[in-house]
């Protein structure tokens, strides 16, 4: 039987934009992001989760601007999502959905297209 598993997880991260038509200084958030992927059994989740800690890892208390995934875009909850949605594809996980949020009242979903 097949289903879709979601998982959450907290972290912190500054940024800053610096874009044409979008500029702020330099502050910090108190993100969150869940993630939900198709998976054949149960026993698929611990690849799921190590995949998920590991991008919370690489952007947990860190600068968004310097990573080079999100180089020359503002890292916003969109930019976000998209990035974490592309590094469980490439662990590869088949995600359904990426949400990030990056306040109480904002945040991003990225989704596979219907195309696939």
């Amino acid at each position: 039987m097949a289903f879709t598993l979601s998982l959450h997880r907290a972290f912190v991260a500054d940024h800053f934009h610096d874009l044409p038509g979008f500029q702020e200084d330099r502050h910090g958030h108190n993100w969150e992001i869940e993630a939900a992927v198709a998976c054949a059994s149960e026993g698929e989740e611990p690849a799921f989760a190590a995949a998920l800690n590991a991008w919370v890892q690489s952007v947990d208390y860190r600068l968004l601007n310097e990573l080079a995934p999100l180089s020359g875009r503002n890292p916003t909850a969109e930019a976000l999502a998209e990035h974490a949605f592309r590094c469980l594809q490439g662990a590869a996980l088949e995600p359904e959905w990426v949400k990030v949020r990056e306040k109480a009242n904002y945040w991003a979903l990225c989704r596979r297209g219907e195309d696939r």
